[in-house]
């Protein structure tokens, strides 16, 4: 039997999952290249060896047109949270070409892989004014949009799309009650922990219970605490823990 073990000691962030999945790989730069090519918007992927405190490992970066987006920016509209946990679908397929929400996971039994990035099940595109990190527009794409993408557009597996589109059902579940939704970057990191896990294809994962970190983060929408109400949310029932990191 093949097992997948995720020590989320430090939490799960998009790019975090990505990264380590991506070291399972007997080919990674091939991985990468293949990531490349599935025609996100603008998005570009790249890796490079790091070490931090004597430990090496890989980091993952996602560039948008050329930009990476600043974490400044991301505290909620792209929350750093991608939680796996097992579970399987029993709902249809996700990817139907006109319907505006995903909402129908009344059925799941949670021994499935979770990816969490942000997005909610409002269909319309606007752009945020932000002063900081020299970026000045941030665009956002509604969850019709990222259907769009996915399903109509990716080269990826038909299960590899429902896949991403049930970490979006999930999220629009928990957002909505917020304006923001999905980015290119987002649905980046979502994709490819998505597809990494299909290629990885563990017959069961375990984790660890995920450290959310403590105190405070500053979003769109004001101060929130941590874990931010949405992450709470879908962590419901899920083991986890706070300690001495500040921040997510």
């Amino acid at each position: 039997m093949k097992t997948l073990y995720l020590e989320c000691g430090m939490g799960a962030a998009g790019d975090m999952l990505t990264a380590a999945l991506l070291e399972l790989m007997p080919d990674p730069d091939a991985v990468v290249a293949e990531l490349n090519g599935l025609g996100i918007p603008g998005v570009q992927f790249s890796k490079e060896a790091m070490s931090k405190c004597g430990i090496g490992g890989t980091h993952m970066t996602v560039k948008v047109h050329g930009e990476e987006e600043s974490e400044e920016m991301f505290h909620h509209h792209h929350e750093h949270h991608d939680h796996p946990h097992e579970h399987e679908h029993s709902h249809e397929s996700a990817c139907h070409e006109h319907h505006d929400h995903l909402h129908e996971h009344e059925d799941h039994e949670h021994t499935h892989e979770h990816h969490h990035e942000h997005a909610h099940e409002h269909t319309h595109e606007h752009t945020h004014e932000h002063g900081d990190a020299g970026h000045t527009h941030h665009h956002h794409s509604s969850l019709h949009d990222i259907e769009h993408i996915v399903c109509g557009h990716l080269n990826i597996p038909e299960q590899v799309k429902q896949d991403v589109m049930a970490v979006y059902g999930l999220i629009a579940e928990a957002e909505s009650h917020f304006h923001e939704v999905g980015t290119m970057d987002a649905i980046a990191d979502i994709t490819a922990v998505c597809l990494l896990m299909h290629k990885i294809a563990p017959d069961q994962v375990i984790v660890s219970p995920v450290h959310v970190g403590s105190g405070h983060v500053h979003c769109a929408h004001g101060i929130l605490p941590v874990p931010a109400p949405a992450t709470a949310y879908i962590l419901n029932g899920v083991p986890m823990y706070g300690g001495a990191v500040k921040g997510e």
